[in-house]
Order: C-alpha cells, then sequence, then structure tokens
C-alpha cells in the first residue's frame, strides 16, 4: 500500500478570519499539488467555513481542531462533529493541550474519536507522554492506555483509515520543547504498531498512518520524515509562517523525489 505522507498544519488559537485568509493565499502561492503528498490545514473553529470556500481543493484538505462528541443537543457554544460534515476531513482529537488544559479524559477521547467516524471524519488521535512521565519511564504505558482507550469503539474496517500522531508533550515548544532525537521515536512508531497489531491484526498495524509532531519546524521536518513507519509529520507553530510551512512540504517532495530516483537506480 502507498500511503501519501500527510503534512498536517494545526493553527491553534491564532488568526482572525482575515489574517487566516491570507496565510492561506501565500499557502497556495508557495505550496505546489504532489501526488504523493496530503497537505492539511487545521484552522480555529471560526476560519473554517470562509477558508473552505476560499480553499483549493487540489492542494489542501481542511482539519477541525476538536468537536463536541453529541451529534446535537443543548449544549451551548458547542460545535459537533456532525456540524462539520460538509467542512473537513479530519479532525484532531485528543491533542495533548486538550488532554492537559482542558482535562480531556481517556473516555472523552475515546467518544470524540466514535463520533467523528460515526459522521464520516478521520480521527486524528494524538497521543503523548509529559515530561514527568517521560522520565519516569511510563513512556509506553501512557501510550497503551491512550491507544486502547483511543480505538476502543472503532472497528477492525474503520481503524485502517485513521491518523495517530505521536507527540511527546516534552518536545512540544509550548510545554518546553526539547528536541526528540528521530532515532529515540523510531522504537516508538514500532510500539504504536505493535498496539493496533494486537488489537487489529498486522494488515491494519500496517495500513494504519503514524505521523510525528512535536516542535516540527523547517530544519527538522525531514529528519522525522525519514523515520522508517513514518507516515508524515503535525506541524504546530511552524505552521503559522507560510515559508517555513510550506519549506516542510517542499522537504517531504524533495526526500520522496529522491527515494524514487534511487529506486530506479
Amino acid at each position: 500500500m502507498n500511503k501519501r505522507k500527510l503534512i498536517v498544519a494545526n493553527w491553534k488559537m491564532n488568526l482572525n478570519t482575515s489574517q487566516a485568509s491570507m496565510l492561506l493565499h501565500r499557502l497556495h502561492e508557495r505550496i505546489r499539488i504532489h501526488r504523493d503528498i496530503e497537505v492539511v490545514l487545521a484552522p480555529s473553529m471560526l476560519t473554517l467555513q470562509p477558508l473552505s470556500v476560499q480553499i483549493d481543493r487540489r492542494k489542501f484538505r481542511l482539519a477541525a481542531q476538536n468537536a463536541h462528541h453529541k451529534d446535537e443537543g443543548a449544549y451551548t457554544g458547542e460545535v459537533s462533529f456532525t456540524m462539520l460534515q460538509d467542512l473537513v476531513h479530519y479532525a484532531i482529537i485528543g491533542h495533548s493541550e486538550r488532554r492537559i488544559y482542558f482535562e480531556e479524559s481517556l473516555e472523552t477521547v475515546r467518544d470524540k474519536v466514535a463520533a467523528s467516524i460515526r459522521n464520516d471524519i478521520t480521527p486524528l488521535l494524538c497521543i503523548g507522554e509529559t515530561d514527568i512521565e517521560h522520565r519516569e519511564g511510563q513512556t509506553r504505558q501512557v501510550l497503551h492506555d491512550q491507544i486502547v482507550s483511543g480505538l476502543a469503539d472503532v472497528s477492525s474496517t474503520d481503524v485502517k483509515e485513521m491518523v495517530i500522531a505521536y507527540e511527546p508533550v516534552w518536545a512540544i515548544s509550548t510545554f518546553g520543547g526539547k528536541l526528540a532525537k528521530p532515532s529515540d521515536i523510531k522504537p516508538i512508531f514500532d510500539f504504536i504498531r505493535n498496539q493496533v497489531k494486537d488489537l487489529y491484526g498486522p494488515k491494519a498495524a500496517k495500513e494504519i498512518r503514524v505521523l510525528y509532531g512535536g516542535s516540527v519546524d523547517d530544519q527538522t521536518a525531514r529528519g522525522y520524515l525519514e523515520i522508517e513507519g513514518c507516515d508524515g509529520v503535525l506541524v504546530g507553530g511552524a505552521s503559522l509562517n507560510y515559508v517555513k510551512f510550506s519549506g516542510i512540504v517542499s522537504s517531504a517532495y524533495r526526500m520522496l523525489n529522491e527515494k524514487d530516483d534511487q529506486s530506479e537506480k
């Protein structure tokens, strides 16, 4: 199975409508259509609708940063996955900032993954350990719990279409941003796929897409993209800079072209 590299821009709580529109315009100018690369933009909820009209869908897809797990009801101020069906292809679920700042539990993340699938939106499930958990050797136990609970209501058919993003909290700039070495990430990717294999079998473990996130920018992206089994990157702060983000896409493109050239020799 030839999976496209997935480059996801998480704009977080930044940019008003006009600023978001301008950033999209700049990205459109700099990013080419690449057959083997899928570029996904996750703007704020407020700007999703106007950007959905402006976006060139040959180049970009949209993602929601969050949504409510109930399809409808008396939940003032919330937006459901059902409301987002016509706007987005993806939804970021369980991001560390949601788990930490908004105290989203394993059960809440589980319900959001199920709601996303129920509404034909591909979940991008974020997992990752904190600095304390990392230093105390709890990484694998934390990831196990987040994967098993997050996928609890996902069928063997649906899991193959999902995306899992490993974002060690200690490597995110918001929480200190210690740069993780690609050599340290490879064993974690193997662990993630083994967890999926235990739950759904080897075919699902091979087909599910696994990304890396954690202070990724145009200088570090290629190192992570070259990790065996890495299907892309989830980019935070650098995605707000059109030069840096387009540089990440270009880096992925060059890497894939070099691999194609080598395979033809």
